[in-house]
């Protein structure tokens, strides 16, 4: 693939995983509307544009990652709970869930030996050591389980826009700052040099 491909193929896929969260966090901060109202319309936002997401990436990269599947599925569970209901606090409580689940399916793979975030990044970090998968693996798997707690107590205590205020200042820079603090130690474990980027960690 030439460099011009590639480019165009990691902004491809750098606008299928953060599009939908651009648009909801537009229209949440810029939409004309009442409360409730701007909480419904940027949920429902939220939801389509994932789906066409998934339909795009299906499109032109021939396959959804099951991270999108996972995060798609929830998405339209909660977001249409949140509309069917009137009720801010499923989709609050969706993060909640996906960093839960990513959190136990990585502990789960470290237990039983097998580090599945090799099957999502594998491509990414070439060159790694099987002992630098499984503390990667192990180091991902805390960081989860810690945003899921986070999540949890920052939507309980707080206002709709200071939650999702956190979201775009909180929850996404902790997840680039903690990919990044994690390539000393991968550099350590065998990881290409030309590798040691952030192109793609786990998001939510």
């Amino acid at each position: 693939m030439s460099a011009p491909e590639k480019e165009a193929s990691a902004g491809l896929k750098a606008g299928i995983e953060y599009g939908p969260l651009v648009l909801f966090f537009a229209v949440n901060f810029l939409a004309p509307l009442g409360p409730l109202t701007r909480v419904l319309v940027a949920t429902g936002v939220f939801m389509a544009a994932t789906v066409v997401s998934m339909i795009i990436s299906k499109v032109k990269l021939g396959r959804i990652s099951p991270m999108l599947w996972l995060s798609g599925a929830l998405v339209v569970v909660f977001g249409g709970l949140t509309l069917y209901f009137h009720d801010e606090r499923f989709i609050k409580m969706k993060p909640t869930i996906v960093y839960a689940m990513f959190s136990a399916m990585l502990f789960f793979g470290l237990v039983t030996g097998r580090p599945l975030i090799q099957m999502v990044l594998g491509s990414v970090y070439s060159g790694l050591t099987p002992e630098g998968w499984r503390k990667l693996t192990r180091n991902w798997a805390i960081f989860f389980a810690f945003m899921a707690v986070l999540n949890e107590a920052v939507w309980r205590n707080s206002t709709w826009d200071f939650w999702v205020g956190f979201k775009l200042w909180g929850a996404m820079p902790l997840t680039l700052g903690f990919a990044v603090a994690n390539i000393p130690m991968l550099l350590k474990h065998g990881l290409n040099a030309d590798a040691a980027k952030v192109d793609e960690p786990p998001v939510e």
